[in-house]
């Protein structure tokens, strides 16, 4: 495995696989390659009955800066490579529809994917966890962050409503959703833990053996059983309509898009682009 590999797969031990977001030089921004790459490994690790968990970490000092707003080419040329695993199609239409389709594949329908995958999922988060950065983490069943973890969703600087998996309201509660997404101040690890967000803030040294210890745990249950608990839960945030408001979010995305490209020429506000890359750094 070189740097250039965006995801690397791992079996730390029976029954668990470890997925690692590998492009540390970006702090693991998501270009279209690493997301590929990335429901390829999910897949993979779903699809092998020998595997019970499934931990998402990441090398180098920061989780996800979220998006790769540096990605070259037309929305067409981006998708190109790869074979869509949805039914949207449309990807070179001019205006709204080939941004929208484009992201209605990448952004909402894998993290949506992810978060249904029948197995119990953990994400283990270091340093920053910015944007889209979240769509990685929020899928997950679990997450585990280390005791300097950052997040924060800053695209409302950047003239959107939020990122595309509009989790917010369901992982914060609505009050602290609003002030995330009003402000983009940073939200500490203990402050998500304290919202049930994360599970646990443990030492950033200790992050990779307390969730794998955790996952080792979950792994000495029966697979369906397993399967089952994971069932029940997703299906009572289904019911109170997590579903349906995030397409509506969804939709709103799109909206602002529109609206940007009409205004400012791009599909983000360009004033809101500096503050993001301080962020990052």
């Amino acid at each position: 495995m070189t740097a250039e590999t965006p995801i690397l797969y791992e079996s730390p031990a029976e029954h668990i696989v470890r997925i690692v977001l590998n492009r540390p030089d970006s702090r693991n921004a998501q270009d279209t390659g690493l997301l590929y790459a990335l429901n390829a490994a999910f897949d993979r690790a779903a699809q092998d009955d020998g595997v019970k968990v499934i931990i998402l970490a990441a090398n180098g000092p920061h989780f996800s800066s979220g998006h790769d707003l540096r990605e070259g080419g037309s929305i067409a040329e981006q998708m190109a490579p790869f074979d869509v695993v949805g039914t949207w199609c449309g990807f070179g239409c001019a205006g709204a529809e080939g941004r929208m389709a484009r992201e209605k594949e990448i952004y909402l329908g894998l993290s949506e994917r992810w978060r249904n995958i029948p197995k119990p999922t953990i994400a283990q988060v270091q340093g920053k966890c910015i944007s889209g950065g979240l769509m990685l983490a929020w899928p997950c069943d679990l997450i585990i962050a280390s005791h300097d973890a950052l997040f924060s969703d800053n695209t409302v600087g950047m003239g959107v409503g939020g990122v595309e998996y509009f989790g917010h309201p369901w992982e914060l509660g609505p009050r602290k959703a609003k002030e995330l997404l009003f402000t983009a101040d940073w939200l500490t690890a203990q402050e998500a833990r304290s919202l049930g967000m994360v599970n646990h803030v443990v030492p950033a040294d200790e992050l990779a053996e307390f969730t794998l210890d955790l996952a080792k745990r979950i792994a000495t249950k029966p697979l369906f059983a397993l399967k089952l608990a994971k069932e029940a839960v997703n299906a009572a945030e289904d019911a109170q309509g997590r579903a349906s408001a995030m397409n509506t979010a969804f939709a709103l995305h799109q909206l602002a898009h529109s609206h940007n490209m009409q205004v400012h020429g791009m599909a983000v506000d360009p004033s809101g682009l500096q503050v993001r890359r301080k962020s990052e750094a």
